[in-house]
């Protein structure tokens, strides 16, 4: 069931802990969790700790608690799915296919529309930005570096559409779209593969056709798309 926590008095243990167990499908929506005193038992905190963290499970929709029925695990259609400690936990355990192909529907929406107002508002410092960020991905001679770069390029594309709603959402679900990056990328023939796709987008911007850079990322989405379900094949041949 629950396991002891290494350190004690410190709510946002408590948090990760059972959101992790929540989330990963450990402690299963409708399921109970123990009474107050033997949760707090079993994971070596105080009391006072486990309420301040059941209120913050509670305010990310991972708990509900009820007078006569106690605490219980909430469905996930209640879940607050951009909240970066769900998305976190749902990446830390390996993700679903379901769960990759919503993170591509969410990319199509955001991420063409993204790079057609940075090619229509982008300032030049922020051009510049964007191409330090595709030397660094092509300079890239492993997987990390190479994830780490692309995520910069994808943080300064959202940056250089000057619109502060869809700059907001990067750090919102920065946690799964490194995962993702990093899947698709261990997935292509090389991890590199991408790159003159990037290039594509970059030099759109770079001329500010907004047109162009939308298709250039319509493309990039659906190739990265394309890797993905490579691997749900080979999942699945295996």
């Amino acid at each position: 069931m629950v396991k002891p926590i290494a350190v004690r008095n410190l709510h946002n243990q408590v948090v990760h802990e059972l959101g992790r167990l929540i989330v990963g499908g450990e402690l299963k929506a409708g399921e109970s969790l123990p009474r107050e005193e033997l949760l707090a038992e079993q994971m070596s905190v105080s009391r006072t700790a486990l309420r301040e963290a059941m209120k913050v499970l509670s305010a990310k929709g991972l708990i509900e608690s009820r007078q006569k029925t106690g605490t219980r695990v909430r469905d996930p259609m209640y879940w607050n799915q951009l909240d970066a400690d769900v998305l976190g936990w749902r990446c830390a355990s390996m993700p679903t296919d379901s769960f990759v192909e919503k993170l591509v529907e969410m990319r199509e929406i955001i991420e063409p529309a993204a790079a057609a107002a940075a090619a229509r508002r982008r300032t030049p410092a922020q051009l510049a930005a964007l191409k330090e960020a595709y030397e660094a991905m092509a300079a890239a001679a492993d997987l990390d570096a190479w994830a780490e770069a692309d995520m910069l390029f994808h943080e300064r594309l959202l940056q250089a559409a000057n619109n502060e709603l869809m700059s907001s959402l990067f750090s919102v679900i920065e946690t799964a779209l490194d995962t993702y990056f990093r899947l698709s990328a261990r997935n292509a023939s090389n991890f590199n593969v991408a790159l003159p796709q990037h290039l594509k987008v970059y030099e759109a911007v770079q001329r500010k056709k907004p047109e162009v850079a939308r298709q250039a990322m319509i493309k990039m989405v659906s190739d990265s798309r394309d890797n993905i379900r490579r691997r749900a094949g080979k999942t699945a041949g295996a």
